[in-house]
């Protein structure tokens, strides 16, 4: 089976882009099956199913995305053996940039929009920078020499990964992400697999709960800012 993650930033226009991609897959009769992660809630898992494939969806609610799908990858994986699936499609949450959810052995796709901040490619970080796929939307509403520019910048931080351009509206584009996929190796397990990136770490009192600010009631892996001035800082 081949299993594949895929990642952005919020309204990137990943789940538009699998839709398109799965379309290609599901006339080629491969048995594609998709996982969706996300935080508080999602109606993703209706579009995937209108394709008619298995979907099984995932809320992480209070805990970090990543911290939930990692533990979880045993069971969709499980799962997705059990549906047959020539293909297991994961779409998961990309929300705080330093998401890390890229798999050793298994195609990672990053999804990322022209729209964003054009220096949005240095603040990404692991989510972008190891992924195999680089797939930017939303071109058809910025300037070519915006376009030029903004896939450079992706270049710079991963160039090794291939750079693909699909519009989430039309799909065009995606005929080459499906090729890419096909291309993907396969896995028997995804047991004793290592992500390709630490994940974000914080196990503090406020992740169990803490409502209160100050030193006092702060415990645990706690990140202090320098309290330094920068050079032209003002009031």
């Amino acid at each position: 089976m081949k299993f594949v993650t895929v990642a952005g930033p919020p309204s990137s226009g990943k789940t538009a882009v699998l839709i398109h991609t799965i379309r290609h897959l599901l006339k080629d009769g491969i048995k594609v099956v998709v996982g969706k992660i996300d935080c508080l809630g999602t109606n993703d898992g209706e579009k995937y199913q209108k394709l008619g494939i298995p979907v099984i969806v995932g809320l992480s609610g209070d805990i970090c995305p990543d911290h939930f799908y990692v533990p979880n990858l045993e069971v969709i994986f499980n799962w997705a053996k059990e549906k047959s699936a020539q293909i297991t499609i994961l779409e998961t949450a990309g929300l705080c940039h330093r998401c890390a959810p890229a798999i050793k052995g298994c195609l990672a796709i990053s999804v990322v929009d022209n729209l964003s901040n054009i220096d949005i490619p240095q603040k990404i970080g692991p989510m972008l920078s190891t992924a195999d796929i680089v797939v930017i939307t939303k071109g058809d509403i910025v300037s070519q020499a915006e376009r030029e520019v903004y896939r450079r910048k992706m270049e710079m931080v991963n160039p090794g990964a291939e750079i693909l351009e699909v519009n989430g509206l039309t799909g065009k584009g995606s005929l080459l992400l499906k090729t890419s996929l096909m291309q993907a190796p396969e896995v028997d397990t995804i047991t004793g697999r290592e992500l390709r990136s630490s994940m974000p770490a914080c196990v503090c009192s406020y992740c169990t709960g803490e409502k209160r600010i100050g030193k006092s009631f702060q415990l645990g892996y706690i990140k202090k800012i320098e309290a330094t001035e920068t050079e032209g800082g003002g009031g």
